[in-house]
């Protein structure tokens, strides 16, 4: 039996399929115009026309994979120096104990501990769109649902499924809604009420799913040697309690002071420093353990690179913009449920190519706003289709490094998440489509 291609070499496929869909999709621009002051760049609606331009060449495409690597170079940073850090924490013992510690005292109650820690994520989504961080977080949550007789499937899906989840249907994600209801004209947290509503329904069955399966797919708890633990070491409570306030600070940094991912690496380094030096190991044994660290992402980071090549051919190639016109154009003709639930699928197949959802809102806002009046829907449900189909599309495409670096950590193939998942997002896709119609008729 064939084994299935690994995350890499599915990324350098998708890098040439995007080079040849150049050569077939029609090259096409809309206008755009930029705010003198705020720098932001939007779409003028009704501008599309077709331009002359040239397909990407191998040469390009080539040189994309590198281009891809420094444009997502912050990023990169990010992963290894979060990364090293949690090696350094997890080398301490502090982890270890910590979690073996609470696992021996919620025994029996392994489905709060799951409802818990989606929560968490649950929330990090909502409010700062938390998707690469837990790149870094995947060994500790791996050992986390081992000791709870929980497969890796479980440990992707109660932390990365659920921050997607809270992005999706946040009211507050300043990476999805609010640059959304920006580009639409909206007041910041308008639907507010309406979309927590959605929020909790969707956690409920996510939940429901979740711990449905993974008391249907148990596995045989992972169980170390002398492991009963009466009480966690004052040094472990001291190294854990400075991991829970460098998240508060976290927050707080991209809440108040919009913190990007240099503030946030230059944090957890200095984090990995301390919590080492605390632990024992060191200044040469805490730095030695960040470069294990490092050589255990440097792949994980590398995905991440390589699927920004995606996104740098299909501007090359010009056929973005195009494939935002086909996709939306037909819309005018739909009854106005049918058009909404239309906006979301469109939007679901359009963040295949698209990987950011943050620059999907600044591509497709300005164009479905006006179509959205035309066709008879607030702009409040043409925001709604935009959350709802393009974040949680998140958990299916390949084109995503997150997901892809995430998984390969996790040591499973494409084909068998994607498997796993699909039912999972169709699901909640369902409750979104719902939501929507509900909100077409009530008038949100």
């Amino acid at each position: 039996m064939k084994k299935f291609p690994n995350a890499l070499v599915i990324m350098i496929g998708f890098i040439f399929l995007s080079t040849i869909l150049t050569y077939i999709i029609p090259q096409g621009q809309y206008e755009r115009t930029t705010n003198l002051e705020t720098n932001q760049v939007t779409v003028v609606p009704n501008s599309y026309k077709l331009v002359e331009a040239a397909p990407v060449s191998i040469l390009k495409t080539m040189l994309s994979i590198p281009e891809g690597i420094v444009d997502r170079a912050d990023l990169i940073a990010l992963i290894l120096l979060i990364g090293g850090c949690f090696y350094v924490i997890e080398k301490t013992g502090a982890l270890k104990e910590g979690i073996t510690y609470l696992t021996i005292k919620l025994n029996g109650k392994e489905e709060v501990v799951l409802i818990l820690v989606s929560l968490i994520f649950l929330i990090g989504g909502a409010l700062m769109g938390l998707q690469e961080e837990i790149i870094a977080m995947m060994p500790v949550l791996l050992y986390l649902t081992s000791r709870l007789g929980y497969n890796a499937f479980v440990a992707i899906a109660i932390s990365f499924g659920s921050a997607i989840l809270g992005a999706s249907f946040s009211p507050i994600n300043p990476f999805a809604v609010v640059i959304a209801q920006k580009e639409t004209g909206l007041e910041f947290l308008s639907g507010s009420k309406f979309r927590l509503i959605i929020m909790f329904i969707a956690f409920v069955v996510w939940m429901f799913m979740i711990i449905r399966y993974a008391n249907k797919n148990k596995i045989e708890k992972l169980l170390e040697k002398n492991e009963l633990v009466e009480k966690v070491s004052i040094r472990s409570i001291l190294i854990l309690t400075l991991v829970g306030v460098a998240f508060v600070v976290l927050i707080i940094g991209m809440m108040k002071y919009n913190w990007g991912f240099n503030e946030m690496s230059a944090e957890f380094f200095a984090l990995g420093i301390l919590v080492g030096l605390i632990g024992k190991l060191g200044m040469n044994g805490t730095i030695e353990t960040y470069i294990e660290g490092f050589k255990e992402l440097v792949f994980a980071a590398m995905i991440v690179g390589f699927a920004s090549s995606i996104s740098i051919i299909l501007k090359q190639g010009m056929i973005i913009d195009s494939i935002i016109y086909g996709l939306f154009k037909p819309m005018h003709y739909l009854p106005k449920s049918l058009a909404a639930i239309s906006m979301m699928i469109s939007q679901s197949v359009l963040h295949f190519p698209v990987s950011s959802y943050s620059g999907q809102a600044i591509l497709t806002m300005p164009i479905l706003a006006p179509l959205s009046d035309l066709i008879g829907i607030s702009r409040q449900v043409c925001v709604l289709a935009y959350q709802y189909g393009a974040v949680m599309t998140d958990l299916i495409y390949p084109t995503q490094g997150a997901l892809m670096a995430i998984i390969a950590i996790a040591g499973i193939p494409f084909d068998k998440w994607f498997k796993f998942i699909f039912k999972f997002t169709l699901v909640i896709l369902g409750v979104g489509a719902i939501a929507i119609v509900v909100a077409v008729y009530i008038g949100v």
